[in-house]
């Protein structure tokens, strides 16, 4: 592992202070610059690509309960930072990550009362990000109301928002913006030039939303709830700006929110396991049987029982410790000691998803006891989000879940902030508009270029669901997004069920296809669930996305289109050029929404070029030829 480490330490002080200080920092490579200015009591960053300045942002704009603020900020010291190493994830997109920036750490005075506080920026060359920090002694037992941290930009600009975290995201202007959004929040400033704002290393604070900014054209940060400073280690996520040429490098850069978390705190991580997940939707000890089967038969590492194995879900009553079949969603009969038993005989993992309310209430006890079980991994619904209290409770949960070797996967209103770079048994989360709402493949590909930005997403996938053909581009489309919206853990029969399972009567939830076993459900589980490499190619925000992920040698190039029938060209620079190979295309013919047809294609020259029919999508699958 490559890792250089350089402290310039205590580089400037001074006892007397001008009346505004501006400090540069550059990128690793100079691709990016700021300008820092420090004036009365805020701290202004001026953020430069090399077409000129990308945003001006206003920082320290804090509301405090108490008025300890007073007077104007003074630059008492400054380090400077550059760090150069490369970490090895547990899983991911990519095998290997690269952590590369500059930073500077400014420590701030007050000339009037002397409180200090310190404000930190690491740049990298694919962004910004900094954070405050409030000194223990001078702001002990205090309460921060809210933050009105502001991204300012020259002009109006298109934007892209979804007022919650699994909403529908719209094109809007910034000058048009209403509610707040959640975030990242990618802004177009140009043709060829896009960034994307959000938070990182959110454990133990209130979340940040994005709102319109009072002032100027832009947005700025809406604190979902009160921050007690005590609770919270005094000090703040992350606030991040990404910049790039084109929405996918925004995706392909992710792991800029990795980085600014901390290092792997799980000392054996060889109980976490990534792989594909069938949801039981019978919850019957014979749909149970017929499920493990099908699971064993076609590589699928889990079996998930879904909201109503211990009673309903929604109900205080229901002890998450006994199982207990909710009758309005089954009749059972479920045994499940007897199911997990028959799935360790076939190497099938056994999750459970667990309703906030009896997660509130029985955490510390069913933790152990799903451990005693043999249970691999649970699945956290319908958790609260937002403020610090809910927000410190679920990483206390998810930390907690480690000490019993149990993975999680949070789901609903929860998006990810990069936690799963410390606590890598965070495994997935939803906070996406995925298949369970049956989203246009317009929908999804604004999906792939705003919330993928932040980490995996739980999708939900559906495959055989007559909703795919009707409304969700097709079936070979949703090949394309196996590959194209990352999750470790993927459910990929969401609403479908093995044709030996029993029939499930009506209600929520209930399955509406049968999984055929043919060639393409055999590729359609086959797909890898985390990479050795992943970058993205063309496309635009709009309309088609081309994103290409290795795993060891094979490489997967999914095209997601939800405009007309277009031309892809793709390079083939990620090919080794003394190795041969075999490219065999999955695609839709025509207007056949429901099959997925297979052909060869040659793999030579430096491009490959498919033609892709309108609102559908293609897996290109090229492996290595061995002699």
């Amino acid at each position: 592992m490559k890792k250089t480490l350089i402290l310039l330490a205590a580089l400037w002080q001074s006892a007397v202070f001008c009346a505004q200080t501006v400090i540069p920092v550059a990128s690793p490579t100079k691709t990016l610059k700021v300008e820092i200015g420090v004036k009365g009591q805020s701290v202004q960053i001026d953020l430069y690509d090399k077409e000129g300045k990308v945003v001006n942002i206003q920082t320290l704009r804090l509301d405090l309960a108490e008025k300890l603020l007073a007077g104007n900020w003074q630059v008492a010291n400054q380090t400077r930072t550059s760090v150069d190493q490369t970490w090895q994830p547990v899983y991911g997109e990519r095998s290997l990550v690269t952590d590369r920036y500059n930073g500077l750490e400014l420590l701030l005075r007050s000339d009037k009362n002397s409180k200090e506080m310190t404000f930190s920026v690491r740049l990298y060359d694919e962004g910004l990000a900094f954070r405050y920090a409030f000194d223990k002694l001078d702001f002990w037992n205090c309460t921060l109301k809210d933050e009105h941290t502001q991204f300012l930009f020259g002009q109006d600009a298109d934007t892209w928002v979804t007022g919650n975290a699994q909403g529908a995201y719209s094109k809007t202007r910034l000058s048009e913006l209403k509610e707040t959004g959640d975030r990242p929040q990618v802004v177009r400033l140009g043709e060829n030039r896009f960034v994307a704002i959000g938070e990182a290393a959110l454990v133990d604070y209130s979340r940040m939303k994005l709102g319109k900014s009072e002032t100027g054209t832009g947005i700025q940060s809406v604190l979902s709830g009160e921050v007690k400073l005590d609770l919270a280690g005094y000090q703040s996520p992350w606030r991040y700006v990404m910049v790039a040429n084109h929405p996918g490098q925004l995706v392909q850069n992710n792991d800029l929110i990795l980085n600014l978390n901390e290092p792997n705190q799980i000392a054996n991580t060889s109980w976490i396991k990534p792989g594909q997940v069938l949801r039981e939707v019978t919850l019957t000890t014979p749909g149970a049987f017929a499920a493990i089967d099908f699971a064993a038969e076609n590589h699928i590492a889990y079996v998930e029982f879904d909201a109503g194995w211990y009673g309903a879900e929604e109900d205080t009553r229901s002890d998450a410790t006994t199982v207990t079949v909710d009758p309005a969603r089954s009749k059972g009969p479920l045994d499940l000691p007897k199911i997990i038993e028959y799935a360790q005989a076939k190497d099938v993992g056994i999750l459970v998803y667990v309703n906030k309310k009896a997660l509130h209430q029985q955490l510390d006890v069913i933790l152990p006891l799903y451990k005693q079980w043999g249970i691999k991994g649970v699945k956290y619904g319908f958790v609260n989000v937002g403020d610090q209290y809910a927000t410190a409770w679920l990483h206390h949960a998810i930390r907690k879940a480690a000490k019993y070797e149990l993975m999680v996967d949070v789901h609903d209103e929860y998006r990810p902030t990069g936690y799963s770079r410390t606590y890598p048994n965070l495994i997935t989360q939803e906070g996406i508009r995925g298949d369970e709402e049956s989203p246009a493949l317009s929908q999804s590909i604004y999906t792939l270029y705003n919330r993928m930005i932040c980490g995996a997403g739980d999708n939900t996938n559906c495959f055989y669901a007559e909703r795919v053909s009707q409304k969700m581009g097709g079936r070979a489309a949703q090949l394309a997004k196996r590959v194209a919206i990352y999750s470790p853990w993927q459910f990929i029969f969401w609403y479908d069920r093995p044709a030996k399972a029993p029939a499930r009567a009506g209600g929520a939830g209930s399955a509406e296809s049968i999984i055929r076993t043919d060639a393409i459900t055999d590729f359609y589980c086959s797909i890898p669930t985390v990479w050795d490499d992943t970058r993205f190619y063309e496309g635009d925000m709009e309309s088609y996305a081309v994103v290409a992920r290795r795993s060891a040698a094979d490489w997967y190039v999914s095209v997601l289109n939800a405009g007309n029938k277009r031309r892809v060209t793709i390079p083939t620079d990620m090919l080794d050029k003394g190795t041969r190979y075999k490219a065999t295309l999955y695609y839709q013919q025509g207007q056949k929404k429901d099959a997925v047809s297979v052909k060869e294609i040659k793999c030579q020259g430096e491009t490959l070029t498919l033609d892709v029919e309108a609102d559908s999508g293609c897996v290109l699958h090229i492996t290595p030829i061995m002699k």
